[in-house]
């Protein structure tokens, strides 16, 4: 089992600077509703998008990825998956989840990622800090499901 973790340091990066816009407008308006709604809104996206983890699991044979405790998570089986090759994002791909002229992008931070393409044409590109030893994990189980 192969299990990779990489914490979103790009999006509490950016959750920070939106943060002090909010601790700026509570020191100009004071305590108010709407700041206190904002934050309790910064304070989830904190706790969603905190880390990404992907995970590929040789006895159920899945690629899956979710972010912080399971947010937006997605298995695929690998049956399902035609290629996987290593890929480098651009700015353009930004962080977090989005679609792209790409496909998905699933980043926490970072440009190197891996690219899964499904038989539909449906193409997922997922970022990691650890691109080798995913790719590794990847091409063993998807060679053994031939």
């Amino acid at each position: 089992m192969y299990r990779h973790t990489q914490f979103s340091w790009a999006i509490m990066a950016i959750l920070a600077w939106v943060a002090s816009f909010l601790i700026l407008a509570t020191w100009l308006l004071g305590y108010n509703v709407m700041v206190l709604v904002f934050a309790i809104i910064l304070a989830i996206l904190c706790c969603t998008f905190y880390a990404l983890t992907i995970e590929v699991d040789k006895e159920k044979r899945t690629l899956s990825w979710w972010f912080g405790p399971g947010v937006a998570k997605k298995t695929l089986n690998f049956e399902d998956i035609t290629e996987i090759k290593g890929v480098t994002n651009s700015f353009r791909h930004g962080v977090g989840m989005r679609i792209t002229n790409d496909g998905w992008v699933y980043s926490a931070s970072g440009f190197s990622a891996i690219e899964v393409s499904l038989p539909d044409g449906m193409k997922y590109r997922l970022g990691t800090n650890d691109q080798a030893n995913l790719l590794s994990a990847l091409s063993e189980k998807i060679a053994s499901a031939d």
